[in-house]
């Protein structure tokens, strides 16, 4: 089994969603002990953010391309290649400025390639990165979870929920630790409950018998 494990805080020792994929991953390891695992640092190694160039060689131009259209398609292919090959994805995804950090969007975009991760049918698009899990450890500094008014306003679990489905990702799994910056209770609850979900989402999965 393969798992890519992937940070995104730009707050090096003190994150506390690094923190929380580098638990996710240790007990994923226990429970899963041929696991063989990948790590991307997207701060160490941010993609640049899309432009042209890296578009370009995705919307069927293959002939003539710069050398950074080379340069850059070779970053995507690298990153796409890496995604599919795992079969969990360990994703640290802290909330800024109410999404998620532009470094981890960069990854995504580059991620995006039709006839890779998606396509397009007559009945719709179509998500060809089937069958994969996927652990999300969000961390917020204030609460998100506890009302509509307050869903309604973040766009760093629902947009993963998004881009995943998307890429016909089913299996996705929070670890969430909310209320960071509401003092030394709030932070201890956070913890409390993020451990609790530690447990439960890299337990292994009983398989369904048939009748």
């Amino acid at each position: 089994m393969q798992l890519l494990h992937i940070d995104s805080s730009i707050t090096g020792e003190n994150s506390v969603s690094r923190k929380l994929t580098a638990q996710i991953v240790s007990a994923w390891k226990a429970s899963h002990p041929h696991t063989q695992v990948d790590y991307l640092d997207l701060v160490v190694n941010a993609p640049n953010h899309f432009t042209a160039a890296a578009m370009a060689p995705r919307t069927g131009q293959t002939a003539d391309l710069s050398p950074e259209q080379v340069a850059e398609n070779a970053v995507s292919e690298r990153l796409v290649q890496q995604f599919l090959a795992a079969d969990v994805v360990v994703m640290g995804a802290p909330f800024y400025n109410f999404t998620i950090p532009t470094q981890l969007k960069a990854w995504l975009d580059r991620l995006a390639q039709p006839g890779r991760t998606f396509r397009y049918t007559a009945e719709g698009p179509e998500g060809l990165a089937k069958g994969k899990t996927v652990i999300v450890a969000s961390t917020r500094g204030g609460i998100y979870s506890t009302s509509a008014a307050a869903e309604a306003i973040e766009h760093q679990e629902s947009y993963l929920k998004v881009m995943l489905g998307f890429f016909g990702i089913t299996d996705v799994r929070f670890v969430r630790a909310e209320g960071l910056a509401l003092g030394p209770n709030a932070v201890a609850t956070a913890f409390s409950s993020a451990a609790k979900d530690v447990e439960i989402v890299t337990a292994p999965q009983k398989e369904a018998v048939a009748a």
